[in-house]
């Protein structure tokens, strides 16, 4: 298994930067907040996130995570201000706005380049920042899902679906279905069976190289293509969708602070 740098980018001053919000999340208050910020720091809030040093999102984690793929290829690094309910990816919380954007816009930040996956179903392919989900597209109805590794078949499993999550997709669909979670750093991505029909069945990490293929072979019932939690594309019968480490890289800002494992022990271990 492999693993990367956490950041392998300075952190020079902004100069530039854009609001990212979730419609359902009112947050126009902190919208408020955060011009205010830049205007003492002499920053220029954008309209077009793209055309930004850095995007700020007002939310939670799918607000985070939506403006992380909106933003592949961009060079624009993301950091989360915190309005959503779990908020792993976020560093800032809002009670600390002011101050934790001051640093930020003064290049108190760090910038981790974190995998991607690249899923290919016939002949398009869709880049992935947190998961890619093989599923039943019958609700209660199981499908039996052959898969092979790099070439070398591993089996069947009977189960609802399948998921392959990068480092940063294993905190979510991938942890509440008894999946691993993989620190930042590392360069693989876990397979998790969902309510897999098996004893046998267990998740596996698979680092970059190896290609999984996924098909549906269950007759009857048929299968879907999930990215990111939004429906692509209908599994056809038999049909092959591979799954990669890609080539992009999501740039996620952080306070240096802001730790992976102490995200996690906030998060998941700590006592309500």
């Amino acid at each position: 298994m492999t693993s990367t740098p956490e950041s392998s980018r300075p952190s020079p001053p902004i100069e530039t930067a854009a609001v990212v919000t979730h419609g359902r999340v009112d947050v126009n208050e902190a919208v408020g907040r955060v011009r205010a910020v830049a205007e003492r720091a002499g920053v220029a809030i954008v309209d077009e996130p793209a055309d930004a040093q850095l995007a700020i999102a007002l939310g939670g984690d799918g607000t985070i995570l939506r403006t992380l793929g909106k933003l592949l290829g961009s060079g624009v690094p993301v950091i989360g201000v915190n309005f959503g309910r779990v908020g792993f990816l976020a560093s800032i919380d809002p009670e600390r706005l002011e101050d934790d954007l001051a640093r930020v816009f003064a290049g108190g930040y760090r910038i981790l380049e974190l995998p991607t996956l690249a899923a290919s179903l016939d002949g398009e392919t869709h880049a992935a920042v947190n998961d890619v989900v093989a599923t039943s597209a019958t609700l209660g109805r199981m499908i039996e899902v052959a898969w092979d590794v790099g070439g070398e078949d591993v089996g069947t499993v009977p189960c609802d679906g399948m998921i392959c999550a990068t480092p940063s997709g294993s905190t979510a669909y991938n942890l509440s279905n008894g999946g691993p979670v993989l620190s930042r750093g590392l360069d693989a991505m876990a397979i998790t069976f969902i309510a897999p029909h098996s004893l046998h069945a267990r998740p596996v990490v698979v680092g970059r190289g190896a290609e999984v293929t996924v098909r549906n072979i269950t007759a009857d019932v048929g299968a879907a293509m999930l990215v990111d939690g939004h429906r692509v594309a209908d599994i056809p019968p038999d049909g092959r969708l591979t799954i990669r480490l890609g080539e992009q890289r999501s740039l996620l800002a952080t306070l240096p602070e802001t730790t992976f494992f102490g995200r996690y022990r906030d998060v998941f271990t700590s006592t309500p």
